[in-house]
């Protein structure tokens, strides 16, 4: 089949995506705690410590490929987080012995990226059949960097909401629960990741996307400021809110994918490899700029994680928005400029089908945001200019302090079902604004953001701590990740379904 026509950006971004995977685990269990390492000598290996062993000989790219495949197929019918396998194609890529700073490490591709020679889907049931002939930009990196693909993981119908149940792959389901939400849109990659099948996974970020699955399934997701690492091989939407990375369970890992990906728009960061001495003022939030009550659950986290910093050192204090600042005003813009997104679209899965638009091709909440954009597109341009202007006044927010902590999510794990597919769109609408309000304000401003796995909730749900600062600050919270890792490990914190 032939390339996909993209006759506008626009087209293939979302919101919570771009724009903008036989154990009862029905009742929640405690984390069980194993002797997995990130040196390798037993159990999890991060992707650093697999890259050393392929390069030294002690390990072939096609052994460290078979053993995640078969990591993939022991989990897989219970978290379902795999849109399309090719392992095929990754034993082919494998027995090559590819070069790089990940040479052999496997991986997975969020299924909203091309990838050459695999299926897309961009979590539609209108682009069954498309498979992909060049790879994304970011996918590209990637794959210059030796990585190899095993396959897509699920996204939500263009990565448009924060929970990954979708009709053309069925729900994907969070490792340490199985009752609940892996979170979106990179919720397969980031439920693979957890359940321990590959040591991180491709993810994006337009709206929270790789900051919400971070939080859901217990592991680490860095958000770039905009333009740091490469996103698309077309230019950028109006308001730039998009950017590719990853799901890691280690930050190490985090750091590594990071650098492979790099645009050089900016300073390229160096080999971050621990905390800095420096101490950060830590502004703490925890109630966003939308009238949303937050599960108290998430409050107290918060408040715990905040009393770590300072332990650690750093001068901690509440922060509070400036009392000019409508939020419900940027919300209001945000959610229309994620609405234009899925009004084209629901335009090219028409285009490409040659069906007109309805539920047959694309989702109710896709068919709904489409509406609503409609009746209020004349709105749009001046939805694009506020949106421009917001970095100054995110910004501002940051003349007395160097980073922001808040929940990254207002609630635990959503159960299954609660965003689903056939959900009444207007409800699921409201309610994944709701959800995912916190998160937002990072991606039009450009900043570089973090859901750091520091907290569990009574029930033994993974609770995401969220770390933002300015544009370019992502070797900053680099920095403060290290030292949170090591203050409170997480890599042994292993949900009750894993491989």
């Amino acid at each position: 089949m032939t390339r996909l026509n993209r006759r506008d950006a626009l087209i293939r971004g979302s919101a919570l995506g771009v724009f903008l995977p036989f154990v009862n685990a029905c009742a929640p269990k405690e984390a069980k705690t194993t002797e997995t390492t990130t040196s390798g000598e037993n159990g999890f290996m991060d992707g650093v410590r697999t890259a050393e062993l392929i390069a030294s000989g002690e390990m072939t790219a096609s052994e460290a490929v078979e053993a995640a495949i078969s990591r993939a197929e022991a989990v897989e019918p219970q978290i379902n987080a795999i849109a399309s396998e090719t392992f095929d194609l990754a034993r082919e890529r494998a027995a090559t012995s590819p070069q790089g700073q990940f040479g052999g490490v496997p991986t997975f591709i969020k299924d909203l990226f091309d990838w050459n020679k695999a299926p897309t889907y961009f979590g539609s049931q209108a682009f069954k059949g498309y498979v992909a002939t060049q790879d994304e930009a970011a996918s590209a990196a990637w794959r210059k960097a030796g990585m190899i693909s095993l396959g897509k993981s699920t996204t939500p119908e263009l990565g448009l909401t924060a929970t990954t149940e979708t009709l053309v792959t069925g729900e994907s389901r969070n490792p340490w629960n199985l009752d609940h939400s892996t979170g979106g849109s990179s919720g397969g990659a980031g439920a693979l990741v957890a359940a321990r099948v590959v040591p991180f996974a491709h993810a994006t970020d337009g709206g929270g996307s790789i900051r919400i699955p971070a939080s859901c399934n217990g592991v680490f997701g860095l958000k770039p400021s905009r333009d740091r690492t490469y996103f698309r091989v077309e230019p950028q939407l109006p308001v730039s809110i998009s950017v590719s990375h990853a799901e890691t369970i280690t930050v190490r890992d985090s750091v590594a994918t990071f650098r492979v990906s790099q645009t050089g728009k900016f300073d390229d960061i160096g080999a971050i490899s621990g905390p800095s001495t420096k101490r950060l003022r830590i502004g703490v939030l925890t109630s966003p700029a939308t009238d949303v009550t937050v599960d108290p659950e998430l409050i107290t986290a918060t408040e715990r994680t905040a009393e770590l910093c300072r332990e650690l050192g750093h001068e901690v204090f509440e922060f509070k928005f400036p009392s000019g600042f409508d939020g419900q005003e940027f919300s209001d813009k945000f959610s229309l400029y994620w609405s234009a997104g899925a009004a084209q679209f629901v335009q090219q899965a028409s285009e490409f089908t040659g069906k007109p638009p309805s539920p047959e091709i694309v989702e109710p909440l896709t068919l709904f945001l489409a509406q609503r954009f409609m009746e209020r597109q004349g709105e749009l341009e001046a939805a694009v200019q506020y949106l421009l202007g917001f970095k100054d006044i995110y910004d501002s927010w940051f003349s007395s302090m160097d980073v922001m902590l808040s929940p990254t999510l207002a609630e635990l794990p959503l159960p299954i079902g609660t965003l689903g597919a056939t959900t009444d769109p207007e409800e699921h609408f409201a309610r994944v604004s709701s959800y995912a309000s916190f998160t937002p304000p990072m991606n039009v401003s450009g900043a570089a953001s973090m859901s750091v796995p520091l907290e569990w909730s009574e029930s033994g749900l993974p609770i995401g701590m969220m770390f933002s600062g300015k544009q370019g600050d992502d070797e900053m919270l680099f920095e403060l990740a290290y030292e949170l890792e090591q203050a409170r490990p997480w890599v042994n914190k292993v949900p009750p379904v894993h491989a």
